[in-house]
C-alpha cells in the first residue's frame, strides 16, 4: 500500500507576498503541516527556503509575457506560463495541494505528470466574481476556464466553508462526495488582544475614542463602498478607521478617493490608511476597535472576521456566504441581509444596506456591555472551533485518504 511520505502546495501567495485570505490559509496551513509531514510549497516570488520540514522554492514572472499584449491579460497569462513552469520541475512528493485559479493548473499538470493525486481548496470562485472583467478584460474568461478545467479534473475539493460547498456543486460538474468542507482557522497565540496602541496614535487614532474598523483590499467584492457609504449614518462619537489599499483597479481606487472626500467634507474622523500594515500593528487596531465591519457582497469564508473575534472585537457583516458559519448573530456579532439583484452581485437596495450597516454599528459601538459580551463568546468561538492544529490534521487525514486509501 502507499504510503505519504511528503505533501506538495501549491499557492500564488505565500510569505512575504501575502496579501489575502487565501495567503493567509497557506502560510498558516503550511506551517502545522510540516510539524506533521514533509512539505514542499510552490510559489509566486523568488522566495527559497530550506528549514527543517518545509522547503519553498519561488516561481518568478517570465519577461516575455507582458509583451505586446494587453496589460489586462498579463495576470491570467501569468499564472498559466508559471503553472507550468511548477509542474515540470521534478516533483517527488505524494499528493500536490494547490490554492485559488491562479495555481490550480499547475496542480491538473502536476497531477498527469507526476503521477499523484491533486487536492484543491476553493476561497473563491470565478463564476461568482464577475466584476472581475473590469481587472481582466477577456483574460476573466481564461481564468474562468483554467479554473473550471482544474477543478473538474481533481482528485478533491476543499471547501472552506458549507455554502462553498453548494456554490460548488451549483456551478460545477462533480460529484458530491469529491467535495471536503474544512474551514479556514486562526493562529490564536498570534491573534489576541494586545494592550499597545502606539500604532493606532502613529496613524492618528484616538485610542481613548471608539471607532469601527475596515480591513482589507478595496474590491467590489470586499464591498467597502457601501461602508463609506454608509459613514453620514455612523454616529459622529465614532472614529471610522478604514486599512484598506491595492485597489483592484485605477477606477475603483479613483470612486473610492471622490467618495471618502465627499463623506469627509463634515467630519474629521475617517481615517483612512492605505499601506499595508504590519500583523502586529494590525492585531492592535484590531484589539481596540469598538467594533469591526466585514461589509462583503462575496465571502466563501471570510478569515478576516476570524482575526477579529480572536481579538475579543465585536463584528459586524453582511450575511452572505461562509461568514453566516463564522460569526453567530447576538452572540458574537450582528449580521446585515444583504439582497443582490438577480444575476448580479450588486445590492438590489444599496441604500438601505448602507443604512443598515450604520444601525448596527452604531447598535454595537455605543453599548460597551454588548462589546465585552460579542468579544468574549467570539473568542470562545474561534478557540472552539477554527484552530489550525485541528484544521491541518484534517487536511492530512484528508490527504491520506487518497494516498493510502484510508477511509
Amino acid at each position: 500500500m502507499a504510503k505519504l511520505n511528503k505533501v506538495g502546495i501549491i499557492s500564488k501567495e505565500y510569505p512575504p507576498n501575502v496579501y489575502g485570505g487565501a495567503g493567509v490559509h497557506v502560510e498558516y496551513l503550511t506551517r502545522e503541516l510540516a510539524k506533521l509531514v514533509p512539505v514542499e510549497v510552490r510559489c509566486f516570488g523568488n522566495q527559497d527556503v530550506h528549514e527543517g520540514n518545509l522547503t519553498v522554492k519561488g516561481y518568478e514572472m517570465w519577461d516575455e509575457v507582458k509583451k505586446n499584449t494587453d496589460p489586462r491579460f498579463v495576470g491570467a497569462v501569468d499564472a498559466f506560463v508559471r503553472n507550468l513552469a511548477m509542474a515540470k520541475d521534478n516533483f517527488d512528493a505524494d499528493v500536490v495541494h494547490c490554492h485559488t485559479w491562479y495555481a490550480d493548473m499547475a496542480g491538473i499538470l502536476m497531477s498527469k505528470l507526476w503521477g499523484v493525486p491533486s487536492v484543491m481548496t476553493i476561497h473563491s470562485l470565478e463564476p461568482l466574481r464577475p466584476w472581475k472583467v473590469e481587472q481582466l478584460g477577456n483574460a476573466y474568461h481564461l481564468s474562468a476556464w483554467m479554473e473550471r478545467t482544474a477543478i473538474e479534473q481533481a482528485d478533491a475539493i476543499i471547501a472552506v466553508s458549507k455554502e462553498t460547498k453548494e456554490d460548488v456543486l451549483r456551478f460545477f460538474d462533480i460529484p458530491p462526495a469529491k467535495i471536503h468542507v474544512i474551514y479556514n482557522g486562526i493562529d490564536l497565540d498570534q491573534y489576541r488582544k494586545a494592550a499597545a496602541t502606539d500604532a493606532l496614535r502613529k496613524y492618528g487614532v484616538d485610542p481613548d475614542r471608539p471607532y469601527v474598523l475596515f480591513v482589507g483590499r478595496i474590491t467590489r467584492q470586499k464591498g467597502i463602498i457601501h461602508l463609506v457609504n454608509a459613514i453620514p449614518e455612523i454616529d459622529p462619537s465614532l472614529q471610522v478607521v478604514l486599512c484598506a489599499g491595492a485597489p483592484d483597479t485605477p477606477e475603483i481606487g479613483q470612486e473610492m478617493t471622490q467618495r471618502i472626500k465627499e463623506v469627509s467634507a463634515d467630519r474629521k474622523d475617517v481615517i483612512w490608511i492605505q499601506e499595508m500594515l504590519s500583523r502586529s500593528d494590525v492585531i492592535q487596531f484590531y484589539s481596540h476597535a469598538a467594533v469591526f465591519c466585514c461589509p462583503s457582497v462575496y465571502e466563501p469564508f471570510g478569515i478576516i472576521n476570524l482575526e477579529a473575534m480572536a481579538c475579543e472585537t465585536a463584528v459586524v457583516a453582511s450575511a452572505v456566504g461562509g461568514i453566516k458559519e463564522v460569526v453567530v448573530p447576538g452572540e458574537t456579532g450582528l449580521l446585515v441581509d444583504l439582497k443582490l439583484k438577480p444575476g448580479t452581485f450588486d445590492p438590489e437596495e444599496p441604500q438601505k444596506f448602507a443604512h443598515e450597516l450604520a444601525e448596527s454599528i452604531n447598535k454595537v459601538a455605543l453599548d460597551p456591555e454588548l462589546q465585552a459580551k460579542f468579544g468574549k463568546n467570539g473568542r470562545r468561538r474561534v478557540e472552539e472551533t477554527f484552530s489550525w492544529a485541528a484544521i491541518a490534521q484534517q487536511t492530512l487525514d484528508l490527504y491520506k485518504s487518497l494516498v493510502e486509501g484510508e477511509g
